[in-house]
């Protein structure tokens, strides 16, 4: 699979997002979280700074969601009986994504404040 041509590589990674998305009812709340904040941003119109914040943080939330995916996927399929080992790496996957929501959490209310002062 290494060395293909970009369309095609594209296309894999589209599969994996198409994939969690059917998959993975966090990833898609946390998609539907994405998509209010961006219409939010859109009818607000904050500055450009404020936009850049907002994009990185929900690309930081949705890539952690996308890794803990794959990580649970390829831990499941290398073991599948219950092991502390892979316990411990799915769980420190998903404290990855909390971080991020919780980053998330605080970019939103630094706008807050920032909109109502």
């Amino acid at each position: 699979m290494k060395n293909q041509p970009f369309f095609k590589r594209f296309h894999f990674a589209l599969q994996g997002i198409v994939s969690t998305w059917k998959t993975e009812k966090s990833f898609r709340t946390q998609s539907i979280f994405a998509g209010i904040v961006i219409a939010f941003l859109v009818v607000y119109n904050p500055k450009p700074i404020w936009w850049a914040v907002f994009l990185i943080t929900l690309g930081m939330v949705l890539g952690a969601e996308l890794f803990n995916t794959a990580i649970e996927y390829l831990s499941d399929e290398y073991k599948k009986e219950e092991d502390p080992a892979i316990k411990r790496i799915k769980d420190t996957a998903a404290a990855a994504v909390l971080m991020s929501a919780i980053v998330a959490i605080g970019v939103a209310a630094a706008f807050l404040v920032h909109i109502l002062k």
